[in-house]
This record gives C-alpha cells, sequence and structure tokens, in this order.
C-alpha cells in the first residue's frame, strides 16, 4: 500500500491543499491548477486529460475513456437497463467518452443524455442546480423518442458522469429529481476523472439517495481551499450572463445527447476526407487543433481521433464559458461572444494560433454573426485564428461534418 501525497498550490484567489489516495495514475498527470473568477469558488482544477481547458491528445482523451469505462465494468454488471448522464459543460465530452468505450465493450440496453443549459420548448425536462458554478440553472430532458423516453423512465442504474467531484451536491439532487420520476432505480454510480468528495459529503449523497450508491475514479482524495483574506466579491466577472435570452434553442442544437442516444455517433471516412483539402500544401510538422464548442465536445474528440488514425498529429480543446484567471495551468485566454444566439462571454484557453498547422472549430449551430458590440463574436473568433469551421449535423442516425472557411 503506498502512502497519500499532500501538495499545497498557491492561486491569487487563496491556498489549495491537495491530498491524494495511493492510485495508479499520479496527480500531476491528470490536474493542473488555476483560480476561478467567481466569488463562490476560487479554484479550478484543469484537467490534462479532459480536452476543455487544456490541450490534450485524441488518445490521451481516449485512453481516460477507456480505463473508466474498463474500471467501471470491472465493478458492475450492466445486464440490466441503464441511463448514463454527462453533466454540463465541461463533461460532455467525457460523458459521451464513457458511453461510447462502454459501448464498445460490449455494454448493451443503455441510453446516454447530457445535462444542458439550454431551453428547449415542449420538451419534459428535470430541473436543478449546481452551487458553486458561475451558472447554476441546467436541466435534464426527457427524450421524445417513444423507446429512449421508456429507457429513461425504467433504467436501473444511474451512472453519473463529471471531470470531478468536490462534494457532490449537485448529484445529490439530480438523483433525488431522477427518482422521483422513476421509482424503479435500483443503484447510482458516480464516475469522475478524480473524486476529491470527503467522506463526510459521500454518506451524505448515500443517505440522500436510499439506494446503493458506488464510486468510480481514476484519483481520489480530498481538497481544503483557503481564500484570500480579503473581499471575496473582487473575483466576481460582472460580466458573466448565466441565463441568457431565455429564448428556445432547439432549432440550433444539433447534437443528439440533450435528448437520448442509445448507441455511439460514426463518422464515414469519407465525410474526415473532406477536410483535408484545407491542409497546407507543404509539409508543417505543427499539429492540427481541433476545437470543441461549449456543451458540443464529442464531434472535435471523434474527428481527432478521425486524424490521428490517419496519421496527423492532433489536438483537441474547447470553448467554455467558465471564467479563469490566466495564471497556473491557463497561459492564456481570448475572449468572444457566443454562438449559440444568447450574447454570453465565451472564453478559449492556451491558444496561440501560430503553434498549429491548421485549426478546425466543430460547432453544431448555424453560423449567424453576434449581437454583441463588445468585441469578438463567433465568426470572428474563426476569422482571428483564420480557422476552419466544421459544422455538425445529425439526422436519421448519420452524423456529417460540413466544412468551410469563412
Amino acid at each position: 500500500m503506498g502512502k497519500s501525497r499532500h501538495q499545497v498550490v498557491d492561486l491569487r484567489t487563496g491556498r489549495l491543499h491537495v491530498t491524494t489516495e495511493p492510485g495508479r495514475v499520479p496527480l500531476h498527470r491528470l490536474l493542473g491548477f488555476a483560480s476561478r473568477i467567481n466569488s463562490k469558488r476560487g479554484f479550478l482544477l484543469v484537467s490534462k486529460v479532459l480536452g476543455k481547458h487544456y490541450p490534450v491528445l485524441p488518445r490521451t482523451m481516449a485512453w481516460s475513456y477507456r480505463a473508466l469505462a474498463r474500471k467501471l465494468l470491472d465493478q458492475t454488471d450492466f445486464s440490466a437497463p441503464s441511463l448514463w448522464v454527462g453533466m454540463a459543460e465541461t463533461a460532455t465530452g467525457l460523458g459521451y467518452g464513457v458511453f461510447e468505450s462502454a459501448y464498445n465493450l460490449g455494454v448493451r440496453g443503455a441510453l446516454f443524455m447530457q445535462t444542458t443549459r439550454y431551453h428547449l420548448a415542449g420538451c419534459d425536462r428535470l430541473a436543478f442546480i449546481e452551487e458553486h458554478s458561475h451558472a447554476t440553472d441546467f436541466f435534464l430532458y426527457y427524450p421524445e423518442d417513444e423507446k429512449d423516453r421508456a429507457a429513461f423512465l425504467n433504467a436501473r442504474q444511474l451512472v453519473l458522469i463529471d471531470d470531478e467531484i468536490s462534494t457532490g451536491a449537485t448529484f445529490a439532487r439530480l438523483i433525488a429529481a431522477y427518482r422521483a420520476v422513476n421509482p424503479r432505480l435500483e443503484k447510482v454510480i458516480i464516475v469522475s476523472l478524480v473524486n476529491f468528495a470527503s467522506p463526510e459529503h459521500r454518506h451524505r449523497l448515500e443517505a440522500s439517495a436510499g439506494i446503493p450508491v458506488q464510486w468510480v475514479s481514476l484519483l481520489a482524495g480530498q481538497l481544503r481551499f483557503e481564500p484570500v483574506d480579503t473581499d471575496q466579491e473582487q473575483f466576481r466577472d460582472n460580466t458573466i450572463n448565466v441565463a441568457g435570452n431565455g429564448l428556445c434553442k432547439r432549432d440550433i442544437l444539433a447534437w443528439p445527447g440533450r435528448l437520448g442516444m442509445d448507441r455511439p455517433v460514426r463518422f464515414s471516412d469519407l465525410n474526415v476526407a473532406g477536410l483535408l483539402v484545407f491542409l497546407p500544401a507543404r509539409p508543417d510538422n505543427r499539429p492540427i487543433l481541433v476545437l470543441g464548442t461549449g456543451e458540443c465536445n464529442p464531434p472535435a474528440y471523434l474527428l481527432g481521433r478521425s486524424l490521428e488514425r490517419l496519421g496527423y498529429r492532433v489536438i483537441v480543446q474547447a470553448t467554455t464559458r467558465s471564467p479563469i484567471f490566466p495564471e497556473g495551468a491557463i497561459a492564456s485566454r481570448i475572449q468572444f461572444t457566443d454562438n449559440y444566439q444568447d450574447d454570453i462571454d465565451n472564453f478559449l484557453y492556451n491558444v496561440d494560433a501560430d503553434d498549429f498547422s491548421l485549426i478546425v472549430a466543430c460547432h453544431e449551430t448555424p453560423l449567424v454573426p453576434g449581437n454583441t458590440s463588445r468585441g469578438t463574436d463567433f465568426i470572428g473568433l474563426l476569422k482571428q485564428l483564420n480557422a476552419v469551421g466544421a459544422q455538425f449535423s445529425y439526422q436519421n442516425n448519420n452524423a456529417e461534418l460540413h466544412f468551410y472557411r469563412p
């Protein structure tokens, strides 16, 4: 048995104490640290395998998905129907990736969904909140497909997937809301890259769930944060817009995860080949950067993985709503308004366009100019990065990326 390890991280918002239990994957391989611009929670765990705030190889992302799926399947029998939920926005890609890996390892009778910040008119939903987030309202919708809806309402096991667990309070609220509509649920499995919920928090969640709860992670431990001795309101970002414009976004959301999917998405090789005409004519040793956008992260991973298999060097990242100070694991940030017609500030971290031979931005939304006078919109971001756009579409189980130069 190994020993627990303790690390102290000094941030502008305070001092973070990190204690990790013995494990096969060291902390430095999974995480870096930064300061949130958030008066509720002053630190951010910056994943080095998630492909969100930090540049990651697609094969590293695939490794993390497989590692969690295998660990989960080693401990759990999935012969009964199951519901798998990825948490918006950060873990939507992770949730899908773990589901895809489990499917490839033989799991059937499983439905994948993700929570979302967006309003879909006419769809029933469970609503709950994430207290430490800068954007607290998000939803889990009921599937519209009759078969998927039946699977949603009758699952025997609920798999909740997030990048990191700090208290588990959000999951406790989701479990309570879901059990109210599915009293047949028998077990909850909480899956994360890292789990820093204390024994007290775990016991509290398990007691409130009222059914067995299983925890699966690559690394576990505990966190203790000491805020700087000053007014935390100085760390509030006054530009944050958590509500958007409140309009239905159904017509501009193409990724199917919000309303349920019972199998992974597949792109044809012919579709991926459509990107190759945009590659530089002369050989370039710099990698290709593939970006996801907001809650729509899986297409970037899938494209990156396809390019990697073709022999290209590839990095994957994504844009995000989360405002973070440039320090620690965050070297730089680019700010722009979102591509979801909400006029919400979004960010892209740790990206220098000169480091890449080509940048491809995968998005599900139409390319519509922003309504803001505050600076760069999503179209402006693509032009600033000299990026190729890749709009995702999905109809009749057929996934496509449509490449263009704005």
